[in-house]
């Protein structure tokens, strides 16, 4: 076992599967331990490259496992399923995080601090907590529509049912109902707007964020994610391959030495995706007072593409915006005659 110098581990909640191989790829120990057992063994293994799946619970492992003097990476799971060799199980599939890992091309995921993944947390409870506050304004809608109401489509009406209700002459027992859903929904309310106010707290004392927030039509919550997401962004070799990780670049679908390119891929983290491009939706619907080489760019290409080409092209452009402030350490200005990133 000493002469480890690359362990994959398959991860699960209460058991993980280890598969250690030697600088040559020969494999040298397969085992199976609780989280206890795993962490001593690691502990009195000479420094060597620990390889995990990124998925729950692998960035706080990594980060462990680099206090105990090894190197953590984290493969996302799509790189790992082609090495899988025969039948799946957990030590095969440890296996084949050690030959995916080996590949001198493969690409990993950097694992994020303390910090950066309580901020992650933070952001998936609010689009939790939005979904349900408008399921719940869904369902005082459909239920008033049930009894002849039918009131104009949003949430702000939905904020004042109480005062809708005294206009209409509904059972006691359904304005009861409805009462309660009502407070429900301001519940949830109150909840986003403190959850809102934490993140720009936050996002103020984040270096990183402050910048972000440079970028016309870029938001507190499209910052602060984007700051979460990218890190440090070395682990990406440009800002194509950023933008190409959020799926805002073409498809390729190409062969015999044709290129043939089709819509943009959507791989990635959706919910960046989405709000980059409300973020370039707002830029174009305040165009005219925008100013620099930047929007003269879009205003070329809205005379020659369609509204939603250029909005998926402009979130590209944010996106590379964003790892050239990252990696520069520099801010966004407007700047006429200069080219963006």
């Amino acid at each position: 076992m000493s002469t480890a110098t690359l362990v994959g581990i398959d991860l699960g909640k209460h058991s993980f599967h280890l598969h250690g191989q030697d600088s040559s790829g020969r494999e040298v120990f397969r085992k199976k331990a609780t989280r206890q057992q795993m962490m001593r063994l690691l502990g009195n293994l000479p420094a060597c490259t620990v390889v995990m799946e990124a998925c729950a619970g692998s960035h706080c492992l990594a980060r462990q496992l680099v206090a105990l003097g090894h190197e953590a990476k984290l493969i996302s799971p799509q790189f790992v399923r082609p090495f899988v060799k025969g039948n799946k199980n957990d030590f095969i599939d440890a296996e084949a995080i050690c030959e995916a890992a080996s590949r001198p091309s493969m690409r990993f995921v950097t694992p994020k601090t303390e910090a950066r993944q309580t901020l992650s947390v933070l952001h998936r409870m609010r689009d939790s907590l939005v979904r349900d506050r408008t399921k719940t304004g869904n369902q005082a809608h459909g239920f008033l529509l049930e009894f002849g109401i039918s009131l104009p489509k949003g949430l702000s009406l939905v904020r004042r049912l109480p005062s809708t209700l005294d206009e209409h002459e509904l059972p006691p027992r359904l304005v009861a109902l409805l009462t309660r859903l009502h407070q429900h929904f301001c519940y949830l309310d109150e909840q986003i707007k403190a959850l809102d106010k934490e993140m720009a707290t936050q996002l103020e004392a984040d270096d990183l964020g402050s910048r972000l927030l440079t970028i016309p039509g870029v938001g507190p919550i499209t910052a602060s994610l984007l700051s979460v997401e990218m890190g440090d962004a070395k682990q990406y070799g440009g800002s194509r391959d950023f933008a190409a990780s959020l799926g805002l670049v073409p498809r390729q679908y190409s062969t015999g030495g044709r290129a043939h390119l089709l819509g943009i891929s959507k791989r990635g983290d959706k919910n960046l995706r989405r709000l980059l491009v409300q973020c370039a939706r707002v830029y174009l619907q305040r165009l005219e007072h925008q100013q620099g080489a930047l929007a003269d760019w879009v205003r070329s290409l809205r005379e020659r593409r369609h509204s939603n080409v250029v909005v998926c092209a402009l979130a590209s452009k944010f996106a590379r915006i964003a790892w050239a402030i990252a990696t520069h350490h520099s801010r966004f200005e407007a700047r006429p005659g200069v080219s963006v990133a």
